[in-house]
């Protein structure tokens, strides 16, 4: 394959890999927004979704992060190299704080020479939080925008609330200035506006946090891998994106559930669907205590973890081989 062979194909990878996931994601979605008695487990969800609104009730919401997450993949995997690049250039070069590491600790002579000249895993870690909190002033609006949608049950598209993506930001943002507005009807109301779009910011960027995990296992994966193993690179990107991908969800998950909680609460009028409930990360997480116990942080977990694999092992596969053919 060739440079340019490589670099157009991602993108089509990327949305490819987005399809698939947006069925998974819708039940991960309405798992963790409904209770118990709504949903007994991911495979009641999907049957029910499937009998009640057909195959496209599990695509809701699909159109958001098709067109958004090629964007935001391709701003956190180039922050992340830029953040990478950041670290290793100014922050550990510098061989007092690099004595601190485990890499300066474990080695010595020669390979502890050649480890200075590396970005440690903690290093790539914290290149991730950098990498997550850039995302996430894109990730935020996107993924609230695709929640809202994702959770509309209605089979008559007449009854719901936001007929897309596009009406549904319309709707969030029209209602939506800082100042009160008077309707047609004489009603009052507060409208949400831009920061209506970027409700559960602050969720996202600690969510996004957990990115410290991620890039930090997939470094000390790869380097197990080619240390113990004869795996081609193309390998090692494939098992060490699919398995750090898994430890992220692990550490990450009740975080996710608590956002996706403040981002499907309701806005209040004149927008349907009440006043609102939460309002912080604090009310999120007390109401998930309140209705479902410890249990209720993983409630949609299974399906999150079956698609956390095969998405991001391909997606590494895909980044690392472009990162190969451009020059140092």
């Amino acid at each position: 394959m060739t440079q340019w062979d490589i670099r157009t194909s991602v993108p089509f990878l990327v949305a490819t890999c987005s399809l698939t996931d947006a069925s998974f994601d819708t039940i991960k979605v309405r798992l963790q927004t409904t209770e118990k008695a709504q949903f007994k487990g991911p495979l009641d969800c999907l049957l029910q979704t499937v009998r009640n609104e057909g195959v496209k009730g599990l695509y809701k919401g699909a159109t958001p992060p098709l067109v958004g997450w090629m964007f935001m993949d391709s701003i956190m995997l180039g922050s992340l190299t830029f953040y990478r690049r950041i670290l290793n250039d100014n922050v550990f070069s510098n061989p007092q704080i690099f004595a601190l590491t485990p890499a300066a600790i474990q080695n010595t002579g020669e390979a502890r020479t050649q480890a200075a000249t590396t970005l440690p895993a903690i290093g790539h870690g914290i290149a991730g939080v950098m990498a997550g909190a850039t995302v996430s002033f894109i990730a935020a609006p996107v993924e609230h925008i695709k929640a809202r949608l994702q959770i509309q049950y209605a089979v008559d598209k007449s009854k719901r609330l936001y007929s897309g993506p596009i009406d549904c930001s319309k709707k969030i943002y029209k209602f939506g200035r800082f100042e009160s507005v008077i309707n047609r009807a004489g009603n009052q109301y507060l409208a949400h506006g831009i920061r209506g779009l970027y409700h559960g910011l602050s969720a996202t960027l600690l969510f996004r946090s957990f990115f410290f995990f991620w890039w930090a296992s997939y470094d000390l994966i790869s380097q197990s891998l080619r240390t113990h193993t004869s795996l081609s690179t193309p390998a090692i990107n494939f098992w060490a994106g699919g398995l750090s991908a898994q430890i992220f969800w692990v550490t990450s998950y009740p975080s996710d559930v608590v956002k996706q909680r403040i981002m499907t609460d309701a806005l209040g009028p004149p927008l349907a669907g009440g006043e609102r409930r939460l309002h912080g990360w604090r009310d999120a997480a007390k109401a998930v205590w309140r209705e479902n116990g410890w249990k209720g942080y993983w409630r949609g977990f299974v399906p999150c973890f079956l698609r956390a694999f095969p998405a991001n092992a391909m997606a590494l596969v895909a980044f690392e081989a472009v990162m190969r053919t451009l020059p140092e």
